[in-house]
């Protein structure tokens, strides 16, 4: 039997209908990134891990949603902020966390560390570092399933603090020239590093900025899972129907700062606060499946024994697993034809 919400984050609306059994995998889904990127914030904090570090807590619910409807043809590609997307598209748990590390036995054999990974198999074109760049490589990921008419969709994810470069716009033209199966997702946390959306971009409605090409945007509570889900149902669809590219914005909120270096003073603790009290995600989800009495207190526990089970075994091979060889300095640097 599905259930139905009598209320979403974003006010009276009701959400989409979802079964019992899609709202606990949506539930293990978040609440394995969530305890994941705990960890791996754990592990920075013990000198573990070096470098950057960007947490996705607070916004687990685009990435989960969005995988829910996606096809095995289907590419993603997104930013630096990237633990939970590579997760969410079934990469193993061990491999991303071992790559944190710079083990060898992290998905780039430890020379890619938190920002540049990559797995061909599931689908997943990498974080990137540099703010924007990875639009155009998805957009050309798109124009890849429509020159293989393979049915195919490539999710381009980018913050709000990348939509205000130059190359976003060169590429929403070319997707729209083209009609390209692609999907734009800008996770708007409401702060680009630590500036503020409205302090940053004269137009605040970041869904329109694709009008000038006649991409057309949506507004999306991005701290819904089953709202996420059904914007993307419907945003994917209108690609693989050959009627071009689509943006959704989704309206998330991230709980920590920037990065692990960054204290986050720029806005004030009470704020964050407020979000994590009335629009988590994991919540969201989690009473709904109370309320529908779908799960009880003693199955929910049982979940998050289970989640901590995978994260702790992940964390454990991180540790455990051999530093690179030497030798590795001189591989995977040029493709050899």
């Amino acid at each position: 039997m599905a259930t139905q919400t009598k209320r979403t984050t974003r006010g009276k609306k009701k959400s989409p209908e979802s079964t019992p059994e899609e709202l606990i995998k949506f539930y293990k889904d978040m609440l394995l990134i969530r305890r994941f990127e705990e960890k791996a914030g754990q592990l920075y904090g013990m000198g573990l891990i070096g470098g950057f570090c960007h947490l996705y807590i607070g916004q687990e619910a685009v990435v989960v949603g969005i995988q829910s409807i996606a096809n095995p043809q289907d590419t993603l590609i997104t930013s630096y902020r990237d633990h939970g997307h590579m997760l969410a598209c079934g990469m193993d748990p061990d491999g991303v966390m071992a790559e944190l590390t710079g083990r060898e036995g992290g998905y780039s054999k430890g020379k890619g560390g938190s920002m540049h990974m990559f797995s061909k198999d599931k689908g997943f074109y990498g974080g990137h570092g540099i703010v924007g760049a990875q639009i155009p490589l998805g957009t050309g990921l798109a124009f890849g399933h429509k020159y293989k008419e393979d049915g195919g969709v490539n999710f381009a994810y980018m913050g709000d603090g990348a939509v205000n470069q130059g190359q976003v716009y060169e590429a929403f033209n070319m997707a729209a020239l083209w009609k390209l199966p692609v999907v734009y997702v800008i996770e708007n946390n409401q702060y680009g590093m630590g500036t503020s959306l409205e302090r940053a971009s004269s137009n605040t409605n970041l869904s329109q900025r694709g009008a000038a090409h006649g991409i057309p945007g949506v507004q999306v509570n991005g701290m819904s899972v089953l709202e996420v889900r059904e914007a993307a149902r419907e945003a994917a669809e209108k690609c693989r129907r050959g009627e071009g590219p689509v943006i959704l914005e989704m309206k998330t909120y991230r709980y920590r700062g920037h990065s692990m270096s960054d204290p986050a003073k720029y806005r004030p603790k009470e704020e964050v606060q407020k979000v994590r009290s009335e629009s988590d995600p994991i919540d969201f989800v989690r009473n709904l499946l109370i309320e529908g009495n779908h799960m009880d207190e003693a199955g929910l526990k049982e979940i998050d024994k289970e989640i901590k089970a995978i994260v702790t075994k992940s964390a454990e091979f991180a540790q455990t697993s051999p530093e690179p060889a030497e030798s590795e300095l001189w591989t995977d640097v040029l493709v050899e034809a």
